[in-house]
């Protein structure tokens, strides 16, 4: 490998959904993490189960696997905690994921104008093609939450008072 090779290079995440593998940019990745209650409250934001609780922050938990393999998941190995734009903010949500995840290096091939919007590239990995997964396309934006009731995630926010809350494992 020579050094313009390297410099194509980009760092991935891959999480398994299902029986397929999907990739994030490492660089929208905050963290991995064991899964952990989801607490469930009324709210109208299509694409959000619940939140978890993570480092002081409410994170929203978005179930992407109907939109990408059809069918939504029961059992989850980890959340892939990412991040997602609103313009000029960034907030973090939590993908679950049902196996392993690996970080990898991998030459990004652009979407092209055929693509799902939720299509952000693909990379070439052990022989096999994978989708690079565009968060932005795949879970809530702000005109989602404009009709829906999402909290912010900052310290202190109240914006759960008066609400019930149901957590299950």
């Amino acid at each position: 490998m020579n050094v313009s090779t390297e410099l194509e290079l980009k760092s991935f995440v891959l999480l398994r959904l299902g029986e397929r593998r999907f990739a994030v940019a490492a660089d929208d990745t905050a963290e991995l993490v064991s899964p952990s209650r989801i607490f469930s409250f009324p709210h109208r934001t299509p694409g959000i189960e619940g939140v978890i609780v993570r480092r002081g922050r409410i994170v929203p938990v978005c179930d992407v696997a109907e939109k990408l393999i059809g069918t939504g998941i029961t059992t989850r190995r980890f959340y892939l905690i990412a991040l997602r734009r609103y313009g000029q903010r960034t907030e973090w949500v939590a993908i679950p994921v049902t196996g392993e995840c690996a970080l990898i290096n991998a030459e990004l091939t652009a979407a092209s104008a055929s693509d799902e919007p939720h299509v952000a590239g693909w990379l070439s990995h052990g022989g096999d093609v994978i989708e690079v997964l565009n968060l932005e396309a795949l879970t809530p934006g702000l005109e989602d939450l404009r009709g829906g009731c999402v909290a912010p995630s900052q310290p202190g926010s109240r914006a759960f008072r008066g609400s019930v809350a149901e957590a299950r494992p």
